[in-house]
């Protein structure tokens, strides 16, 4: 055998194995619930790994109420770029595409529902502390400008995947909510699929137009699915950054680290506390924050040290409370009501919070007040009788023991005597006018 033979067995063994290695796939990513900095990364990331894999096309099963305009307009913009077909498939039955979900759905190439599922409901709202603003032509223009711009956005990607443009702005200017049913009858999705299978099934031979113009046919059938799951750290991450959570891990840190203030030397409130608080820094830094919630807060625990403080009659602690529950209210920076902290959510962790901080606070306070009864600046104050003359030094009985002393001026034994200070294991004392003898010891 030839050298040239040998090299053309190699190369022919090299292709085949090659071949077999980049055998397309199908990428299955899972978007279940907010749309939100962490999810938008995953997505991101895994349409990117799905490219580097040469992958045939990309599922994302769907399932959310909404989220972040941010978010979703980072992994939209992702999915337009893509090379690799990108399929979004509202499921399981029962299963909601709505809000910033509605508008992933109309850039997929391909848009696919499940029996029993929805989308829609997609109108901004402009919000206030959690009070929708009405009225005022500053409200209604603002409005009108927030809506135009959504509308803009959905019209450029429906357009060009050729849906109806019309029926998928009633999903923004009216809030119209579809079924499967009425989304695949106004040609708003593609087609509906009961199962994962029977998509596969449809797309096989279903020819796709990319949103750079490129016609793609998809030919699924035999292909591996590889589900890119979410790493730990991005669980994780996703976990804490839900606002609610986040909110009651920063109050608990911080009740925590009140208790170790007050009671130093306990270590494990203290240690629990600045986790606590950490980690509720860390997940509040993946959301887009309104700085005016963060004073109302710090507002709220002035105003309840003030009360203390001061006697504010419950005036000053019922202002902390308003300011802390709308404070949390519009802590999160988005209209979306599903996003923020709700009222009662606010109340419930403002008023219990309120009611510990206070007494935690009373506690710490009331032991500042109390007199110190050990070690050396626990002998001031004491009461005693002189057991001999006292001046420059001398002999003084106090609880029962035996000191050297010391005194300004000339005190006669048997006179009662005030422990004014202590030094080298001598007390300096002074007269007590009236009193021949002390009182007697409990």
């Amino acid at each position: 055998m030839t050298a040239r033979t040998r090299f053309a067995i190699l190369l022919t063994l090299v292709m085949l194995f090659g071949r077999g290695e980049s055998r397309a796939q199908i990428a299955r990513i899972d978007l279940d619930g907010t749309i939100n900095a962490i999810t938008a990364g995953y997505v991101t990331k895994g349409i990117a790994r799905a490219d580097a894999e040469h992958a045939q096309l990309i599922l994302i099963r769907l399932q959310t109420p909404g989220g972040f305009a941010t978010s979703m307009e980072e992994i939209i913009a992702r999915m337009l770029a893509s090379p690799v077909p990108v399929v979004v498939y509202v499921a399981p039955s029962g299963a909601s595409a709505a809000s910033a979900g509605f508008f992933i759905l109309m850039a997929a190439d391909v848009a696919v529902m499940a029996p029993g599922t929805n989308t829609g409901a997609a109108h901004p709202l402009l919000a206030f502390a959690g009070f929708p603003v009405e009225g005022g032509e500053a409200g209604k223009t603002l409005e009108q400008k927030i809506t135009s711009n959504a509308t803009a956005y959905l019209r450029s990607i429906t357009g060009k995947r050729h849906r109806n443009v019309e029926e998928a702005e009633k999903g923004i200017v009216e809030s119209k909510s579809f079924t499967e049913t009425e989304a695949l009858d106004k040609h708003l999705i593609d087609f509906v699929a009961a199962d994962e299978q029977a998509l596969l099934a449809k797309l096989q031979g279903y020819s796709v137009q990319l949103f750079s113009g490129k016609q793609v046919t998809l030919m699924p059938e035999g292909q591996r699915v590889v589900s890119y799951e979410m790493g730990t750290r991005e669980r994780f991450l996703d976990t804490i950054s839900q606002p609610n959570l986040a909110l009651l891990l920063g109050l608990f840190g911080l009740i925590l680290l009140y208790v170790e203030f007050a009671h130093p030397g306990m270590v494990a409130p203290g240690v629990i506390g600045s986790i606590s608080l950490l980690l509720s820094i860390l997940g509040f830094s993946f959301l887009p924050i309104n700085y005016v919630g963060v004073l109302l807060i710090l507002l709220a625990l002035g105003l309840f040290v003030a009360e203390v403080k001061v006697q504010g009659f419950g005036i000053l602690g019922l202002g902390g409370v308003v300011s802390m529950v709308i404070g949390m209210v519009i802590l999160i920076d988005t209209p979306d009501p599903a996003l923020r902290i709700g009222i009662a959510t606010a109340l419930a962790a403002a008023l219990p919070f309120a009611v510990i901080f206070l007494i935690l606070l009373v506690a710490l306070l009331a032991s500042y007040r109390q007199k110190v009864t050990t070690g050396d600046a626990g002998m001031i104050g004491l009461i005693g009788v002189a057991d001999s003359d006292v001046f420059s030094d001398g002999r003084v009985k106090v609880r029962g023991e035996y000191w050297k002393s010391s005194s300004s001026s000339p005190i006669a034994a048997g006179r009662t005597i005030r422990v004014t200070g202590i030094e080298n294991l001598t007390l300096r004392v002074e007269e007590v006018p009236g009193q021949s003898q002390p009182p007697e010891l409990p």
